[in-house]
């Protein structure tokens, strides 16, 4: 099994996860430079206006300072980074994928569990009743309805295709959890009362996990999911394996039509 998970970065399975690692290694040589920068600084002053005998500090009011050249460096640094890195890696990320080009699934956060819902072969989600929640019925899902007779609901785990967008669309029963996919480089905080879409496009299969990003309970430390991407054929299989069986109506007999008189010779 490749090694997903270790000291560096996790393992990039996300169609746009190669832009977002180079904005975090950019990010952090920077940072290391300034703190390189600031700490020799801090031993050079700390040394320089030490206290020594025949020496007294001068104090100067100083309200305005034109900047300096590292100061006017470091803002067009950070305007590199706006400009080139995150402004396109946000272009992409927030332009969701057309209706019907994408797998929607629906994802209901409750201590401490992930509840999946897919809307099944008609692409439809059926309604949900917060009075039918319970043990059986985690996502109060009406099965009365024709468009949730074919939905597809589990725990903990998401199952998603290879090479196809997925839009997500997180809730919350109870408290704020946050919808972690590490190898996906995806991050969003799930809000009591609201209806949050994300997405992501896996670029390789494999077994991954799911975690909550934030501190939900005691039980958080348990909230742990799996995140399997599958190719598209074992997708299709596993959809049709946990698929409910709809009853198929019997076909109506046709109505008899009447015989004909017999007539008897005399």
């Amino acid at each position: 099994m490749p090694k997903y998970y270790g000291w560096g970065l996790p393992y990039n399975a996300s169609a746009y996860g190669a832009e977002i690692d180079r904005l975090i290694y950019v990010l952090h040589v920077f940072m290391i430079l300034l703190f390189v920068g600031w700490f020799a600084f801090l031993l050079i002053a700390l040394f320089k206006f030490r206290s020594r005998p025949g020496h007294k500090a001068e104090y100067k009011h100083n309200h305005f300072k034109a900047p300096s050249y590292l100061e006017v460096g470091v803002a067009l640094f950070e305007a590199v980074l706006l400009l080139g890195f995150s402004f396109p890696i946000a272009r992409h990320t927030r332009a969701f994928p057309a209706k019907g080009e994408a797998l929607e699934v629906r994802i209901v956060a409750e201590q401490f569990a992930w509840n999946i819902h897919y809307p099944g072969p008609d692409g439809v989600f059926g309604k949900t009743d917060i009075k039918l929640i319970g043990p059986a019925n985690a996502l109060g899902l009406d099965r009365t309805d024709p468009a949730a007779k074919d939905d597809i609901t589990a725990i903990n785990q998401l199952h998603v295709p290879v090479n196809k967008p997925v839009v997500v669309h997180l809730s919350s029963k109870d408290v704020i959890h946050s919808f972690f996919l590490p190898v996906m480089r995806v991050k969003q905080d799930i809000i009591p009362g609201q209806n949050i879409p994300v997405w992501f496009q896996a670029k390789a299969s494999g077994n991954f996990e799911i975690a909550c990003a934030q501190l939900c309970g005691l039980g958080h430390y348990r909230m742990r999911g799996f995140f399997i991407v599958d190719e598209p054929d074992k997708f299709s299989a596993w959809l049709a394996k946990f698929a409910p069986k709809v009853a198929v109506p019997a076909p109506v007999p046709a109505p008899a039509t009447a015989a004909a008189p017999v007539v008897l010779a005399v």
